[in-house]
């Protein structure tokens, strides 16, 4: 079934993929993304440019990666660059409303994004996840699932390996599970997963999007292009996505932990049970087995048991790889313990939804550490959650004041100059019992490279203790 597939994906994206040699392409952005479009582009015969308003210094160790042949214009745009090509391809940081990208569509520039060009190039079926939280574990645990299963898989996208880069190393594949943010949606054009899945969806990149409805729209992208034959993997407990569900045309398997749908995988009485096909439930593993906790691992492993089982993976495979699965690092992960009280490191809790997600996990008193660079969402949502699980919130970052003011007497408040004085003080106000949990909801940006450098200082700190 499997090479069946596989070569029928050969044969579609045969159709679709663009002849590239002699056309000149302009790249924009040069770091991660960016340098391994640069790289496809130029080894199809491309004469590529790649332009950047940073300098060479402040991009020495993307531009190590870049074939010496690509063309660099760095320091800033040129209009005439972007009025001139053939094809522009915009790295997923370059905003959409980019006055260059307006004024070069408006003259009939085609734009794609990354991972459009990607997906024509793509040998084998694809799996895609989106939503606000959960994508990266989810898509490593299914790629682990995968491979128990014994197929072939690569796994990447937003996970931190561009899907472009991976396209010429899939010669053995079978399966391609790629994480995919709102940002890669928005130059698609055929993009088309035949396995597709929207976890979750709520306030985020409001510094990007005009309103929460035009991020809500750009995350629909996902599915469509997708055609009845295509399975589309929903979260039945959130309002938002099943209310998106409605306006898809592929066919809908639903995840839920609170109801049993009709077509779809859901948690009962602690087990995780399938609802694919004809008949009734069918056991697949108890959530007690799974080495992450968290009522929002137990959402991921729904999404992950749905989507491998569509991929062609058993139940029992299902289960094994999820039994070992550890989780990924800076998603509460847990640190240390000290004098009675644990320590976790949940730094990519970057927005709202997600430190809610995390903290409602806990059942002990919790000191929050949060904070960062304001994404422009309300911190309304987490008032409740804060009152009825945090002993204290110890707030760091650019965005603390607004924080404090908005989260004003749901729990005493410290204010922290910096991750070490939060640390200590989160230390200080914890009783043996207490979990200090580190869940920012908001970017790394004001003081970080990115959530990573944040949570090693985090961890760092801790062990200081």
């Amino acid at each position: 079934m499997m090479k069946s597939m596989v070569k029928r994906e050969k044969l579609f994206r045969a159709g679709i993929a663009p002849e590239l040699a002699g056309r000149r392409v302009l790249v924009v952005g040069a770091a991660k993304t960016g340098v391994a479009t640069a790289n496809f582009l130029l080894g199809r015969g491309a004469v590529v440019t790649v332009t950047d308003r940073r300098d060479a210094g402040s991009l020495d160790a993307y531009l190590a990666g870049l074939h010496p042949r690509v063309e660099l214009e760095l320091g800033g745009h040129r209009q005439e660059t972007f009025l001139s090509r053939d094809l522009i391809v915009p790295s997923p940081g370059v905003p959409m409303d980019d006055p260059l990208l307006a004024t070069a569509r408006g003259v009939g520039v085609p734009i794609l994004s990354e991972i459009e060009l990607a997906y024509r190039f793509l040998p084998v079926p694809l799996v895609a996840v989106t939503g606000t939280n959960g994508k990266s574990t989810t898509v490593t645990a299914l790629g682990k699932v995968f491979e128990e299963a014994g197929i072939s898989v690569c796994v990447g996208g937003n996970l931190g390996n561009p899907l472009i880069g991976e396209v010429d190393g899939l010669k053995t594949a079978q399966m391609v599970v790629a994480e995919i943010s709102s940002f890669q949606l928005e130059w698609i054009e055929s993009f088309r997963p035949r396995v597709a899945a929207i976890l979750n969806v709520s306030e985020d990149h409001l510094d990007r999007y005009r309103s929460f409805e035009e991020y809500l729209r750009v995350k629909e992208r996902i599915f469509e292009n997708q055609e009845p034959e295509d399975h589309l993997v929903l979260n039945g407990d959130d309002h938002l996505v099943r209310e998106a569900g409605t306006r898809a045309s592929s066919s809908k398997v639903w995840f839920s932990r609170r109801t049993i749908p009709l077509q779809g995988v859901y948690l009962f009485r602690g087990w995780i049970y399938s609802r694919l096909g004809r008949g009734t439930g069918r056991k697949i593993m108890p959530v007690s087995e799974m080495l992450i906790t968290g009522e929002h691992n137990w959402e991921n492993a729904l999404a992950v048991t749905a989507m491998a089982l569509l991929g062609g993976a058993s139940p029992a495979d299902v289960r094994r790889a999820l039994g070992r699965f550890e989780g990924l690092p800076h998603r509460t992960q847990f640190v240390r313990e000290k004098d009675g009280v644990r320590f976790y490191d949940d730094s990519k809790g970057t927005n709202v939804g997600a430190a809610a997600r995390t903290l409602s996990g806990f059942q002990s008193p919790v000191v929050l550490i949060a904070g960062g660079r304001d994404k422009g969402g309300s911190y309304a949502p987490l008032f409740p959650l804060v009152r009825e699980h945090a002993r204290c919130l110890v707030l760091t970052g650019e965005a603390s004041g607004r924080m404090a003011r908005e989260l004003e007497g749901a729990a005493p408040i410290v204010r922290a100059g910096d991750m070490a004085v939060a640390v200590r003080e989160a230390a200080a106000a914890a009783r043996p019992g207490d979990t200090v949990l580190l869940s920012p909801a908001c970017s790394s940006f004001d003081q970080y490279q990115d959530y990573v450098q944040r949570g090693r200082h985090f961890q760092d700190e801790v062990r200081k203790l």
